[in-house]
């Protein structure tokens, strides 16, 4: 899913001075320039085919509302996708799925995107189309087991024995390089770093020392030190720094409270598929260096990483999140991708598996049996179906509005209409990718709305797939075939 890309762009009065500055008649304008410093700020917008998805508009009684959080309609679906979501909750879904069937445009992948909005940020949510599993880099049963494993998460909490304070005092003990006679290296510092209730000094070996000048750490920085690893973060400025910068300044932070040396806890998510590959790397060695990332892993590597995570669950270290897996055009999955899926759907390290499907009775990929919506009828069994149907002319009507509010495109109430007939007559997705094009026309006559003959305007250069299937018709003869 598409987000937002925003730059900021910062015009000072110091750009403006190379013009300003001719003559003695300049002096006045050049100050009132300086008086009037001016910032820009310059967004570039991308928006996504469901970037105006929140969630799945369900109230307290898991009723669907009319329109909510960016979706109309499909009562029905929502509330079950309402309903799934809490049994995901509750850890209740292990060893199923779920499949979302329905003609092409009815919402199926809005509806999964509003499952992962409600699961919240931690709850790992993976969207990918069945197509990419039949890649000539890997196995295509190995390229599903890393997607699995990329949405089943591990909130680690770990305990680390850290430094945190402002440092008031950095002194380096200086001596000469072995190398290098000419430069100097830090033997040795005598660190202080100071809270709001403590104040400790330290003396710190060469190495840690050396690491300090590379940073770039000074006076009034605000720092953590891992005792353990050595590793240190620089928080940002403390807010008794003298020295302050309006522009290119770090961000400025309160000086922590406490004693200088503490205990702290650290909660961070990672995906199996991480552990698999920083456990892979560290078993290949040195020649995994130069070994493509998407290489395959070995199953002894997520054994043992399987048996690594059960343990700190059991040591109360680490909790499982089954994430969500979303797997679109399932049809182009073939009968070895389901059978090893019906497998792996049994498994403990297994996510909830949402599957999309806007076929009818269709022939399962390298076999000659039809079956509904192209899936084995061993798999159907084992899924919950979730039906969509087709919007109505108000819901169209109440989803293109959404759309234009998301694209800031304001549309008459005649256009409203028009968009809404079109999209009753062709499809929903026809209507909603005119507006685009019928925006241009509406800016090429200064107008800040599109009215209806922008839209028919559009409608006469971008075809419908009717209209594209009668000019393959009317031009069968001269045009190429397989």
């Amino acid at each position: 899913m598409l987000g937002y890309l925003i730059f900021e762009v910062i015009y000072t009065s110091s750009l403006l001075i190379p013009q300003l500055i001719i003559s003695r008649d300049n002096i006045t304008l050049f100050t009132m320039v300086m008086e009037d410093i001016r910032e820009v700020v310059v967004k570039f917008e991308r928006i996504g085919a469901h970037s105006h998805i929140r969630g799945l508009g369900l109230d307290e009684n898991l009723r669907a509302k009319e329109v909510a959080d960016g979706l109309v309609g499909q009562k029905k679906a929502r509330e079950a996708a309402g309903v799934i979501v809490q049994l995901i909750k509750s850890g209740k879904m292990a060893g199923r799925g779920i499949l979302i069937a329905g003609p092409p445009g009815t919402g199926k992948t809005a509806i999964a995107l509003g499952v992962s909005k409600e699961l919240g940020k931690d709850i790992p949510f993976v969207q990918v189309s069945a197509s990419e599993f039949h890649s000539s880099e890997m196995k295509k049963t190995e390229a599903l087991i890393q997607t699995m494993r990329k949405a089943i998460g591990v909130r680690i909490r770990e305990s680390r024995s850290v430094l945190e304070g402002e440092v008031t005092g950095l002194n380096y003990d200086l001596v000469p390089n072995p190398y290098n006679p000419t430069q100097k290296i830090p033997e040795s510092a005598t660190l202080t770093l100071e809270t709001k209730d403590d104040k400790r000094t330290f003396s710190v070996s060469g190495r840690l020392a050396l690491q300090f000048m590379q940073e770039g750490i000074e006076a009034n920085d605000v720092i953590m030190i891992d005792k353990d690893s050595g590793r240190i973060s620089r928080l940002g400025k403390s807010g008794r720094a003298e020295k302050k910068f309006d522009i290119g300044g770090e961000e400025e932070v309160e000086v922590p409270a406490g004693n200088v040396e503490k205990e702290k806890e650290f909660t961070y998510v990672v995906t199996l598929h991480i552990l698999d590959e920083a456990n892979a790397s560290r078993a290949g060695g040195l020649f995994s260096l130069f070994s493509p990332q998407t290489r395959e892993i070995d199953s002894e590597v997520r054994n043992s990483v399987d048996e690594q995570v059960k343990n700190w669950v059991e040591e109360g270290k680490a909790e499982l999140l089954p994430g969500v897996l979303f797997i679109d055009e399932t049809h182009l999955m073939d009968i070895e991708l389901f059978t090893f899926m019906n497998r792996a759907m049994e498994s403990e390290m297994a996510p909830i598996i949402i599957l999309a499907s806007n076929r009818g009775f269709s022939k399962i990929r390298g076999t000659d049996i039809t079956a509904p919506h192209g899936i084995p009828l061993d798999l159907l069994d084992r899924l919950l179906i979730i039906t969509t149907e087709s919007y109505s002319p108000e819901e169209i009507k109440s989803i293109i509005k959404i759309r234009a509010a998301e694209s800031g495109i304001e549309l008459s109430d005649e256009s409203i209409e028009k968009l809404t007939s079109l999209g009753a007559e062709n499809s929903l997705r026809y209507a909603i990718q005119l507006l685009a094009p019928a925006f241009e026309y509406a800016k090429l006559r200064n107008s800040e709305s599109v009215d209806v003959e922008d839209i028919e305007r559009a409608s006469k250069i971008f075809v419908d797939v009717g209209q594209s299937s009668i000019y393959l018709k009317q031009w069968e003869e001269k045009l190429l075939k397989m």
